[in-house]
């Protein structure tokens, strides 16, 4: 199989690559025919590597030798087509200059239920109704990158795998095991069936330092809760929390991170102090962490 040079925007070999900025448009694209879109070539060699299908790729003439590599591992798996554009079909086809030069579609895997995730994780990060995009690709880029075992996500939570969450995660999306709740209600209950502590982070009066509340049963499996951009965690899933707690902040007139800041500190927190099994030496002690200089985040802003 060749790489196939297309010159026209509208043809209908590239309609997978159609308006990639349009929500709307992407979000029924994409479900009623089962992809996602990896952007640049270090996201679709991730994507490759974790063993999702290609249906084609997209690569402007520009990057064509530069990616000679990519273009023929594909070519040679013989399952998929890679078409080579212009820059100038490539802006009218996704609708802004595609600087990196590679697009790639992918099919879907099914996704996992919520109990196969869960089995054997120690460290769980679960996500209530996030809806930036961007904001969830951070999230799991950090959760991945600093050793978190599942994610969960709400009902209304936004999809990891849309194209701005895959870009901004770097492909993290593809290597850490996550599903979605059915059942925003008593979603929660089933963690607390496998034994896991839940946590929820919250700006809020009544909580307490995270690092004191992980080292009170260091070693625990323990789930933390994000809570959406501006308004944090529901009432009712603070309600259904073990204990509420926060990063501390240095004052300055700062009273919390945003969500992606929080979570990546958080993180670092969780795995760190829970999330491994091992003695207790191992984990910080609250008063070695109450010595150290106190930065702090909070989910809701």
């Amino acid at each position: 199989m060749d790489a196939i040079e297309v010159t026209d925007p509208r043809d209908p070999r590239l309609a997978d690559y159609v308006g990639l900025r349009d929500v709307t448009l992407r979000k029924s694209l994409e479900s009623e025919n089962g992809l996602f879109m990896a952007e640049g070539d270090k996201v679709i060699r991730r994507a490759l590597r974790a063993g999702y299908a290609p249906r084609s790729l997209l690569l402007t003439e520009r990057r064509r030798e530069a990616l000679g590599d990519l273009l023929d591992g594909v070519l040679g798996r013989g399952d998929a087509p890679v078409y080579i554009v212009s820059e100038e079909v490539a802006r009218g086809l996704v609708g802004f200059h595609l600087h990196r030069g590679a697009l790639g579609s992918f099919h879907r895997r099914p996704l996992p239920a919520a109990g196969d995730v869960l089995e054997g994780a120690r460290s769980v990060v679960v996500l209530e109704d996030i809806v930036d995009h961007t904001n969830v690709g951070a999230i799991f880029r950090s959760a991945a990158g600093l050793g978190v075992d599942a994610v969960l996500l709400s009902p209304r939570c936004a999809d990891p795998l849309y194209r701005r969450s895959v870009k901004v995660s770097m492909g993290s999306v593809f290597t850490l095991p996550y599903a979605r709740m059915d059942d925003w209600r008593e979603g929660l209950g089933e963690l607390r069936e496998r034994g896991l502590r839940i946590l929820a982070l919250t700006p809020g009066e009544d909580s307490v330092p995270i690092g004191e509340a992980l080292a009170q049963e260091a070693g625990r499996p323990t789930a933390l809760l994000l809570g959406t951009e501006g308004d944090g965690l529901s009432s009712r899933w603070l309600d259904q929390a073990d204990a509420r707690v926060r990063i501390p902040m240095a004052g300055r007139d700062v009273d919390s991170f945003n969500v992606t800041a929080a979570a990546a500190i958080a993180c670092y927190e969780l795995v760190r102090c829970s999330a491994r099994e091992g003695s207790e030496a191992d984990a910080p002690s609250a008063s070695r962490e109450s010595s150290e200089p106190s930065v702090s985040a909070s989910p809701g802003v």
